[in-house]
């Protein structure tokens, strides 16, 4: 079993521990241990439905999403694996990855990935054609992820648009019939709401990457926290607040009232309390911070639901 020392933020002990032995290394390949990753994958298709008001078909939407974020996050996570293997071989925290070190082999993961798309599969065929559209445009985003550290210094962005890609998917599943009556305005609030998602991937992956960046330096991996260097603080400062900025856009085209822009407060304390108190050189400190995003994602979705329902009154 992967050592927690090597994947210090796996929480392999819980429910993926009581996995039969031959079954924990598949849930370990997509990520079950790590439940921040389809958390903060979840997180902008629910502040979509919640920022809708009156989500078409009721709240369960919601669930449905969830369910979706789950099973493609862990599919992501094993195409990059799929992808990476020989890299996450030379890699010492992610060398006893279950492909890397050949405890599932490469036909058994493929096979899998197959299985957590199909789930997938279920859950788009329940969305309406607008959103369903929107979805699939995600596809080869991400499909040429796994590739962009080697190309760029900032595949954090790339995975931006990957991740804050369920703000679309939720608003559109939620809003079908205001692609009719209100396109414009829809696509407004839709832009800002994704913008500001993609802003906030940056700054918390960027986080999350300043565990790697000597193992990420020696093997040739570009990263945002690399490119940033000494400047890691004020850069995801940065991102945070021009994030705060495109959701506050977001919120005004749905109910242009100052008061609204109050319910962004909440989330902005605490992404200013992760950046005051981050400490780059400190591993643990900083997987503390991306950790926490899983509350400020929640903080947003709170802010999305009181000015969605408020709209909608």
């Amino acid at each position: 079993m992967t050592s927690p020392e090597i994947v210090p933020d796996t929480q392999h002990r819980g429910l993926v521990g009581a996995l039969p032995a031959t079954v924990r290394p598949f849930a370990l390949l997509a990520r079950f241990d790590r439940p921040i990753g389809w958390w903060l994958l979840y997180w902008p298709c629910a502040w979509g439905v919640a920022l809708s008001g009156n989500p078409d078909g009721g709240w369960w939407l919601l669930l449905w999403l969830l369910v979706g974020a789950i099973a493609m996050r862990g599919a992501g996570c094993v195409y990059n694996d799929i992808a990476d293997r020989k890299l996450d071989a030379s890699v010492e925290r992610t060398r006893n990855r279950p492909l890397a070190s050949g405890q599932v082999s490469l036909r058994a993961a493929w096979i899998w990935l197959l299985a957590l798309v199909a789930i997938g599969f279920a859950v788009w065929w329940h969305i309406n054609l607008y959103a369903k559209g929107l979805a699939l445009l995600t596809i080869p985003l991400v499909a040429i992820y796994p590739f962009m550290k080697r190309i760029t210094w900032w595949p954090q962005a790339w995975l931006g648009l990957v991740f804050g890609s369920g703000a679309v998917v939720g608003f559109a599943a939620a809003n079908a019939a205001m692609f009719e009556t209100r396109w414009w305005s829809m696509i407004e609030a839709m832009a800002a709401l994704y913008g500001g998602a993609i802003l906030w991937v940056i700054g918390y992956d960027t986080i999350y990457a300043l565990q790697d960046r000597e193992d990420d330096a020696l093997v040739g991996i570009r990263s945002s926290a690399l490119r940033l260097g000494r400047q890691v603080k004020p850069g995801v400062g940065g991102f945070y607040l021009a994030a705060l900025a495109c959701w506050a856009g977001a919120i005004w085209l749905v109910r242009p009232d100052p008061l609204a822009l109050a319910a962004l407060l909440p989330v902005g304390l605490h992404l200013g309390w992760q950046v005051a108190t981050l400490v780059p050189d400190d591993g643990d400190n900083a997987l503390t911070r991306f950790r926490s995003n899983r509350f400020a994602g929640f903080l947003m979705f709170c802010a999305c639901l009181v000015v969605g329902l408020s709209s909608a009154l």
